[in-house]
């Protein structure tokens, strides 16, 4: 118990510091083969591009404990393309939806119809068209873009940023909030378990009390002596907390695990999965909503190739072939001590695009929810931190067992003899 609290004189501490894992941040496009005939009705054409490599680097400032048992932090992430582990290059072209324009289009659909048609004009003045052709390292890390003050002028506030746009910029070099969780000083049940995050209990992003509760822990560790049922995390990247369920247990490099996984309820919209309902407005089964915690942009998450999801999200595109193999995330758990020793978490970022009357540059496009990009972050327990982690947490305890039990086996003749003695001498 000692050894899995967040104490400094215990062995994980430094592991919950600096994370000693290699973590990989690894990104696969998928590139728009046909985006003129997108622009005329027909169905998207797709191909996965990648994947490219990133060596996350992961690391807690800030640390402060505080008298009522619990500990707030930063942890903050660095990444570093790995050229020989990517199938390609940040200074490769890939051809892609236009971001910001699609998303301020089905962002202004409801508004009046002059502002459409300025948009329109603005959009024509800067020759910005449906989908844009930009290198790897411009649509993750960002790119300068002149609509970006256009849109600000003409419909201010719609987007609340300046500057460059790209879908990683506050990926790297960047905090994922501040986060306020259990010693286990105490309660060594609750150690790692979120107090709050960013000071707050829970967030405010969805119609619904529950889907707004901050559960679980930060997803780095868990509590000891983990039952094979389920465990929850809050995920700053999606905006939720989110619960893997049991599949199986199994074994890590010989070090017994539990493994869990996300049940098909996860991104279940609120018809087929009544708890869902306040992550709603919802469309298909298998994608969630995530507008309200990103700028309103008409953006979902899912898993990748839609994995889990309405079969109809993958029949409106063509290129995708969902597998649990390749897509499915899962947590490999030491269920002793609540520490994760194999992990790949994925996700799918999608823009919903359609038609919208008014912005010509829309042309006669399907509603769609396009898949833009799938990403997986996965790291292995490994190495000396491995072999320290097997003699403390695993072996040491084993021996002690088998001592026990020689030790029983030893003491019950001694017991009997004693015994024995005992009447004799009566």
């Amino acid at each position: 118990l000692q050894n899995v609290r967040i104490d400094p004189s215990s062995i994980s501490f430094q592991m919950w510091k600096d994370i000693p894992v290699p973590f990989y941040l690894t990104v696969h496009f998928f590139e728009v083969l046909n985006p003129k005939q997108v622009l005329q009705g027909a169905k998207p054409v797709l191909s996965q591009r990648g994947p490219y490599v990133y060596r996350e680097y992961r690391y807690k400032t800030n640390i402060t404990f505080h008298d009522n048992d619990t500990v707030s932090y930063l942890e903050y992430r660095n990444l570093f393309f790995q050229p020989h582990l990517s199938s390609g290059t940040e200074d490769e072209y890939v051809v892609v939806p236009n971001i910001l324009m699609l998303g301020a289009a089905v962002m202004m659909e409801k508004l009046p119809n002059f502002l459409k048609i300025l948009l329109s004009g603005a959009l024509a003045g800067l020759k910005q068209e449906a989908f844009m052709n930009r290198t790897v390292g411009e649509i993750m890390w960002g790119y300068e873009d002149p609509l970006i003050d256009a849109i600000n002028m003409i419909v201010p506030g719609l987007i609340p940023f300046k500057g460059k746009f790209g879908l990683f910029i506050d990926f790297n070099n960047s905090d994922s909030g501040l986060f306020t969780v259990n010693t286990g000083m105490k309660n060594i049940s609750q150690v790692h378990m979120v107090d709050s995050w960013n000071g707050l209990k829970k967030v405010n992003y969805w119609r619904s009390s529950q889907c707004n509760m901050i559960n679980g822990t930060a997803g780095e560790m868990w509590p000891p002596f983990m039952s094979p049922t389920s465990l929850e995390f809050y995920s700053p990247d999606a905006c939720r907390s989110m619960t893997l369920v049991y599949e199986q247990s199994g074994k890590f490099k010989g070090v017994p695990t539990y493994r869990f996984v996300a049940p098909k309820t996860l991104f279940a919209n609120g018809t087929d999965y009544p708890p869902n309902e306040g992550f709603c407005p919802c469309l298909q089964s298998g994608i969630q909503n995530v507008s309200t915690c990103r700028l309103n942009a008409p953006m979902f998450i899912s898993h990748p190739h839609f994995y889990n999801a309405d079969p109809s999200l993958v029949d409106a595109v063509e290129g995708l072939h969902p597998s649990k193999d390749q897509h499915g995330l899962f947590l490999d758990v030491h269920p002793m001590t609540g520490i994760p020793m194999n992990c790949s978490i994925k996700l799918q970022l999608n823009l919903y695009i359609k038609q919208v009357s008014g912005i010509i540059q829309t042309g006669k496009i399907k509603p769609v929810v396009l898949p833009l990009l799938w990403f997986a972050e996965s790291g292995s327990i490994d190495g000396s931190v491995l072999k320290q982690f097997y003699t403390n947490l695993v072996l040491l305890p084993s021996v002690l067992d088998y001592l026990q039990y020689i030790f029983l086996g030893l003491s019950v003749p001694l017991i009997i003899s004693a015994a024995v003695l005992m009447a004799m001498s009566k």
